[in-house]
């Protein structure tokens, strides 16, 4: 069984503000997991992944946010920093994941998961930077992988989510 046949919500992760993530909450339901930074050039794609929130939320989508202090240490904050950053500065209202490693020997199991999964150019393993997306299907198995250069609203993330909406 390779990482790509595990379903990745029944991963336990805690929230942002405390708590549980609570994950196995999401099934049936396609979330989008998000590497975040708040201080990284890829950064204004938090407006596209609240824009996604809003259009889908309705539906049973919802954009899942996982802080990471991996790249070049850009997101240096506390969980309180980061909560106010991303409510002030971009209006998010999907929520968010405590702050976890992506990449290395400390990689979240989350993301021991996700990982296994290709890209449309066939890139599996290492995250690459913030903002890389993955598309989780209703059954809680990834069904997309997108580069953290591709926006939030580009075709064929929308696409993709709307093929899971039905």
């Amino acid at each position: 069984m390779t990482t790509t046949d595990h379903n990745v919500l029944d991963v336990e992760i805690g929230a942002l503000t405390g708590g549980s993530a609570d994950l196995p909450g999401y099934a049936g339901r396609p979330v989008l997991i998000v590497n975040v930074a708040s201080k990284c050039g890829l950064t204004p794609q938090y407006s596209g992944l609240e824009k996604l929130q809003e259009r889908y939320a309705e539906r049973g989508f919802t954009v899942l946010g996982v802080p990471c202090n991996q790249f070049l240490g850009q997101e240096p904050g506390t969980a309180e920093e980061i909560a106010e950053f991303c409510s002030a500065t971009y209006g998010v209202s999907f929520p968010l994941t405590e702050k976890v490693e992506v990449n290395g020997e400390g990689r979240h199991p989350l993301y021991e998961r996700l990982v296994g999964f290709a890209d449309a150019e066939g890139h599996t393993g290492d995250i690459r930077w913030n903002f890389e997306k993955f598309l989780v299907g209703r059954d809680g198995r990834v069904v997309a992988r997108f580069s953290p250069q591709t926006e939030p609203e580009s075709a064929e993330v929308v696409a993709a989510i709307e093929a899971q909406l039905g």
